[in-house]
This record gives C-alpha cells, structure tokens and sequence, in this order.
C-alpha cells in the first residue's frame, strides 16, 4: 500500500557554493532550496531559526554538534548586518568558533571565497527577498 507523501528535512549532503540568494531562497549544485540554510562541513541543511531577528545558540545545534569541523561561522543576517547576541557570541567562542556577522549578500559571497579556498567555514544564511 502506499504511504502517500513523506516530508523529510532539507539536506544536501556536501558541500557546494551557493550560486544564487534572493526570493526568499538559494541555489546551489543546481538545485533551488526556499527559505534559510545552514552551510555545514556534512552538507548543507534548511533552516528555520525561531527568530531570525534573535538568534540564539539552541538555533545552532548541528553546527556544534560539527565544532571540531569549523573554524569560521558566517552569519547572513538578511539585508542588514545585525549584531550577534551576547549569549550566542560567548557559546561559539566556548565552542572554539569564530563568528561574523554580516549581510546575507556579504557572507553568500564570502562563503564562496572560503569555500574555494577549502578552509573550515559554515555559514548561517537567513533568507532574503
């Protein structure tokens, strides 16, 4: 008997520049992905923090679960650079991770760079329209 649809988690299991951002989405390894992602060293997730004006590191859990992995944590924040909180700053930094905010635009392209580079980067993309 069939199931009917199965609904699973975005994932994309590698690592791939993003080649496009903007319409409340991305592309990347021609593929199209709607809403936030999560650029890790297993592969790049969707991602739907609880606030995005108000992240907190309960919205980074596959990331420290791949600390060891990553030293560099790009955070596109949507069309504005907006300061990481306090709390989440100090538990990447507990967990040995350098993180930068910045726009959204500012961390696709700066991903990219580091990416091509193979250095140990991950990025915290927040979708932009």
């Amino acid at each position: 008997m069939a199931k009917g649809i199965v609904i699973r988690e975005a994932h994309f299991p590698g690592r791939a520049p993003i080649e496009a951002y903007g319409n409340g989405g991305f592309r990347f390894a021609d593929m199209s992905h709607r809403g936030s992602l999560l650029c890790l060293p297993s592969g790049i997730y969707g991602w739907e923090p609880a606030d995005p004006l108000a992240l907190m590191a309960a919205d980074f859990t596959k990331l420290f679960d791949e600390a060891a992995k990553v030293e560099i944590l790009l955070v596109g924040s949507g069309k504005d650079l907006r300061p990481l909180p306090a709390a989440l700053r100090t538990a990447l930094k507990e967990a040995g991770i350098s993180a930068d905010p910045m726009s959204t635009g500012a961390a696709v392209r700066t991903y990219n760079v580091l990416l091509a580079e193979d250095r140990a980067v991950a990025a915290a993309l927040i979708a932009v329209d």
